[in-house]
């Protein structure tokens, strides 16, 4: 599990000091981690459940909602961050990118 924290809490870091900021901190990991545990599908209204049924994360459904389809996540500094922790990303993305041989 030291991983998950490893990978989540700098996650957290792009969002705002404020009350609200770290409330949408806090749901984006959990609903991170919603998406990790083999509880139930990835589609929106199980991730609800799961949050909810797993973590006693309370919140309503329309917010929920209202949070994934938000266009204010900071986004491009979560990916920069999210490459920045794959070790050597190049090498990856080379081998992810490079098409099987069916030799």
């Amino acid at each position: 599990m030291f991983i998950l924290r490893d990978i989540l809490l700098p996650l957290q870091d792009h969002f705002s000091e404020t009350t609200l900021g770290r409330e949408r901190a806090s749901l984006f990991v959990y609903t991170i981690l919603s998406i990790i545990v083999p509880f139930t599908s990835s589609m929106t209204s199980n991730l609800w459940r799961c949050l909810d049924t797993l973590f006693g994360f309370e919140i309503k459904n329309k917010r929920f909602y209202t949070f994934m389809a938000s266009p204010t996540l900071p986004w491009a500094g979560l990916w920069q961050t999210i490459w920045g922790l794959i070790p050597s990303p190049e090498a990856y993305w080379l081998v992810w990118m490079t098409p099987l041989s069916l030799n």
